[in-house]
């Protein structure tokens, strides 16, 4: 009997939080979700309104259409209008989004005028001015300020926006087939849009009053489309944030200090990324925003003690603009303060695989295949140099440059939480390059240059790899090759760590191909497999493997577990794997001595070519 008790509250106490929004209303943190849900069903119901002859019918329909200064065909494009701006604007009312909600008080009362004149629906009158009241009423709840955003805007939106218009007026057209003059084909009624969208006739015709309902209609879509690609094409630009020279030099004297306690550290010196500071000023987060996300890689950078100041500065920016929080490929200490400062949630993404140098060699067993590798490379005619970065030359710091520019293996710039973006700039000098050379082979734009590898500085003691870029004529093995003799290398540059590519969910393949692993496991195992024909997850896992480092696990720290998915959609934007901007053709790019942003750590042709 005693264990009922227990049982009773809790029922009681799940079944109040249940009525609590009937009886109470919704906590006001929830209303803007509950916003964005109902702006999106109102516009809804408007476009249908506007759209389908039967959704709109009513008793007062045929009077009010014979009136003497009705208005139904206006009334319906109208409707139609504010129903494809609302569906537009609901994913910002449930950002909390400032704008959005000034844009949505004022199409409410149009929408709703529109479906009392023309479909004569108090009940859709009444949801409106009800979605209007709760606006007006939790004002203080959209509070949200813009995200970054560019010109790219205005030409996603002229395609997107386009489209969408296109599909929904082949919707309007074939919408009224009681009214229908003969039998138009696809072609006709696509055309009948496009024109309609443009203010023109087109080749289909309908009995009655029907054609001006069309023909209105598809003037509308032809208008927001009109109207928001202009907008977005002069409104005010609102650039992301950029690290200046100040945040630079802020960051550079906190890794200097503290620089030894994440091999990710350096990478927060990308100029693509802002930075916020703890009250102190000993710890800073490093972050980009992409698609409403603002990504965090790796640890915060400084004095561990100061890490909560920076992390709440974090949550707070985000907070202020409704950004989504994450973290990509923090350490375990740094999920662990994360989560405890915040409440978020961590996932094991992968592991790094980290060398120590003391302990590499070529000999054994296991190391067979490198130790081969090398050697047959070195009868070939490759020579190899490793140097810091203040010890070449510019000529030379030049010709390295363009090789690793042009002998990128694809058309897009990859990495972001592991990579610097940029090599050879004055303020690294302590970065390492190695470089593979053939003097013997036809000298090439780049002389005997075959193969470069970059790192950046881990502390003092410790380097970490930034990018691999390779001659695609060279002999396959120049990863190897240049891997091993950075490693063999590094006791005479002070350096006793070398930190190689990350591998995600490495753990899980090497479980998975274990005799004993289960069927989930198996199966799991087997998706990731097939992922690796794009994502090259299980090569890199066993690139990695070959040179026996020790794996250190990093997490993905994230909000809840719906944002899971648009989480990883940014990541792979920021990564580079997914770019929804437009670039500019090859033949049109100005080629500059500056280094190009978010190279990848290892190319995906360099791990193929391995």
């Amino acid at each position: 009997m005693s264990g009922g008790v227990p049982r009773r509250a809790s029922r009681i106490r799940h079944l109040s939080g249940r009525l609590r929004p009937l009886l109470l209303g919704p906590r006001p943190e929830a209303v803007p979700a509950l916003v964005g849900r109902a702006c999106a069903l109102v516009g809804l119901l408007d476009v249908a309104a506007g759209v389908f002859p039967r959704f709109r019918h009513s008793r007062m329909h045929a009077l009010a259409e014979v009136l003497p200064g009705a208005f139904g065909p206006f009334a319906a494009a109208l409707s139609l209008s504010a129903g494809v701006l609302l569906l537009l604007l609901a994913h910002g009312l449930r950002r909390g989004k400032r704008r959005a909600w000034r844009a949505a008080v004022v199409l409410l009362p149009a929408g709703a005028a529109a479906q009392f004149a023309y479909r004569h629906s108090v009940i859709g009158v009444l949801i409106s001015v009800w979605l209007l009241v709760t606006l007006l009423r939790h004002r203080d709840q959209f509070t949200a300020l813009p995200d970054p955003r560019s010109r790219w805007r205005a030409l996603a939106n002229l395609v997107l926006m386009g489209a969408g218009s296109l599909a929904l007026g082949l919707v309007i057209v074939s919408a009224h087939p009681g009214t229908l003059l003969g039998d138009p084909s696809l072609a006709d009624r696509i055309s009948h849009v496009l024109y309609g969208m443009a203010g023109f006739e087109g080749p289909v015709d309908y009995h009655g009053s029907t054609s001006w309902t069309v023909a209105f209609s598809l003037g509308a879509l032809g208008w927001i489309t009109a109207v928001s690609t202009i907008y977005l094409a002069f409104r005010p630009e609102h650039p992301a944030a950029r690290l200046t020279e100040d945040d630079e030099s802020r960051l550079r004297a906190l890794l200097a200090r503290h620089g030894g306690r994440d091999s990710l550290g350096h990478f927060a010196l990308r100029r693509d990324k802002a930075v916020v500071f703890s009250p102190s000023g000993k710890a800073a987060v490093t972050y980009r925003v992409v698609s409403g996300v603002m990504l965090a890689s790796g640890d915060p950078i400084g004095d561990v003690e100061a890490w909560p100041g920076a992390i709440e500065r974090f949550m707070d920016e985000a907070k202020a603009h409704s950004w989504t929080p994450a973290v990509m490929g923090c350490s375990e200490t740094g999920a662990e303060v994360w989560t405890r400062e915040t409440g978020l949630d961590a996932l094991e993404l992968g592991d790094e695989a980290v060398v120590d140098v003391p302990d590499f060699s070529l000999a054994g067993r296991a190391m067979r295949n490198v130790r081969q590798m090398v050697k047959r490379i070195e009868r070939a005619g490759y020579e190899t140099r490793v140097r810091r970065v203040r010890d070449l030359g510019d000529t030379e710091l030049e010709r390295v440059r363009r090789a690793a520019e042009d002998w990128r293996g694809t058309d897009t710039e990859r990495g972001f939480s592991m990579a610097l973006g940029r090599v050879g700039d004055p303020a690294d000098g302590d970065c390492l390059i190695a470089t593979a050379h053939k003097s013997d082979a036809e000298p090439g734009p780049y002389g005997d240059l075959k193969a470069v590898l970059h790192f950046v500085p881990w502390g003092t003691d410790g380097v970490s790899l930034d990018l691999m870029r390779r001659d695609r004529s060279a002999d396959p093995g120049m990863n190897e090759l240049l891997i091993v003799a950075a490693l063999q290398a590094a006791p005479r540059l002070g350096i006793a760590r070398v930190s190689l590519n990350f591998a995600m969910f490495r753990s899980a393949l090497a479980r998975g191909e274990k005799i004993g692993a289960g069927p989930v496991l198996r199966a799991w195992r087997g998706l990731l497999v097939f992922l690796s024909r794009w994502f090259q997850i299980e090569s890199l896992y066993k690139f990695n493997a070959k040179f026996q480092p020790r794996w250190e696990p990093r997490f993905v720290v994230y909000r809840a577990s719906a944002d899971l998915p648009r989480l990883g959609i940014a990541a792979m934007q920021a990564e580079g794997f997914v770019n929804l901007a437009l670039p500019l053709p090859r033949f049109l790019r100005r080629r500059t001595t500056a280094p190009r942003p978010c190279p990848h750590r290892l190319a995906e042709s360099d791990i193929q070519a391995a």
